[in-house]
């Protein structure tokens, strides 16, 4: 049934309660002494006892602390080759490469260093590397293979600098592919669950299809089985009626938000239903009525085509790659949004550091853009807001 997801989104949300306290101590101390019972023989005083200055404590040197991230926005890395997604394993920013298919380590001063390379992979179009997402000891990978989209793990061993991709462990395989609407993105969610996006690899009607993996939305374990509680039985489908979902992100209550690429006419924000139905190819952008969901906010495709997205503190932040610029979504207010970043040319991730700052990544060298020398780089800052 058709629902207003702003709305609903903004009577759901709980506004956060402080609370605080007060204690008095109140401490009474009494000493009482009692005469001696014979009197003392007089004697000569004594000498005044010497006194000592009392030993002051070592000084503690603090503790060294990182450096607030920077509110305007800095370059941290520039030269990769058409990368995709960001992940952190601990504080160490992993970047893929969709068509070199490599894992990269970013040190401190930028400088990369290849973690391993994803066998298998193929590039046409816009398939490739895609998504990584970091997860204990695990780096989990979304590719294109031949005929295929698929889910591998490989353990990273090794300390930061050094660090090493192990053997493939198959996670999900015969994903379906195509040159183009891969979907991609990939991330754990509060739950503790792996979430995938997949295309429609260009054939619309897979994607109201509960029974393909195409348009959908997927939610599986960590190690690719299928979670008890998932909307359809037996099933990894999650939401699905998706033309092309590359963005997905949580706020602190929970709230699963994506953004979604449209056709000609609308891109989309979602809030996101366990088991909901979000009307592609039916209805591209707000359908107002029948049995979809409605996003919170549309764009025109020229103006945004929006990639992944981040959750930071009371507000999203979208990467568009054909608008160009970084957009920020006020929670408390979905249907609206402003500009907060441009000038850097296609962007395809943003992601909240470790540090707190957001890490976005832009994408001129995917073969759409007009990289200049430094392209593609990784601008990093932390929101005024």
């Amino acid at each position: 049934m058709p629902t207003n997801a702003a709305a609903q989104h903004a009577a759901r949300r709980r506004p956060r309660l402080l609370a605080c306290g007060a204690l008095v101590l109140a401490l009474v101390a009494a000493c009482a002494t009692e005469p001696d019972p014979q009197p003392a023989p007089a004697s000569p005083a004594p000498p005044a006892p010497t006194q000592e200055a009392p030993t002051k404590a070592p000084t503690q040197e603090p503790e060294p602390t990182a450096p607030p991230p920077p509110t305007e926005p800095t370059v941290h890395a520039t030269g990769l080759d058409a990368p995709w997604s960001i992940t952190f394993h601990g504080e160490v920013p992993l970047v893929s490469e969709r068509d070199t298919a490599r894992v990269l380590e970013l040190g401190e001063d930028g400088s990369a260093r290849k973690v391993g390379s994803i066998d298998g992979v193929v590039s046409p179009g816009e398939a490739g590397l895609l998504g990584i997402a970091a997860h204990e000891d695990y780096l989990y990978a979304y590719f294109t293979a031949s005929g295929q989209n698929r889910i591998e793990r490989y353990e990273l061993a090794g300390d930061p600098g050094a660090l090493e991709l192990g053997a493939p462990e198959t996670v999900l395989a015969d994903i379906p592919a195509a040159s183009f609407h891969n979907g991609g993105r990939i991330a754990f969610g509060p739950d503790g669950m792996l979430y995938a996006t997949t295309g429609d690899v260009n054939e619309p009607g897979s994607a109201q299809d509960v029974g393909s993996l195409a348009g959908k939305i997927l939610r599986l374990r960590p190690d690719g089985g299928v979670p008890d509680d998932n909307p359809f039985p037996d099933s990894l489908v999650y939401s699905y009626g998706h033309r092309n979902v590359q963005g997905i992100a949580w706020d602190e209550d929970g709230t699963m938000y994506a953004s979604e690429f449209g056709q000609d006419t609308w891109d989309e924000l979602n809030v996101i239903e366990a088991g909901g139905n979000y009307g592609w190819p039916a209805v591209e952008g707000m359908g107002n009525g029948g049995d979809f969901i409605d996003p919170v906010q549309q764009w025109e495709p020229a103006e945004a085509s929006p990639s992944g997205i981040a959750a930071h503190g009371d507000h999203l932040y979208i990467a568009n790659l054909r608008g160009a610029r970084l957009t920020e979504v006020a929670l408390n207010e979905l249907g609206s949004s402003s500009t907060i970043l441009d000038g850097y040319g296609r962007l395809r991730d943003v992601v909240e550091g470790p540090d707190g700052a957001l890490w976005v990544l832009t994408n001129n060298t995917d073969g759409r853009g007009q990289p200049d020398e430094d392209d593609d780089r990784i601008i990093r800052f932390a929101p005024g807001s």
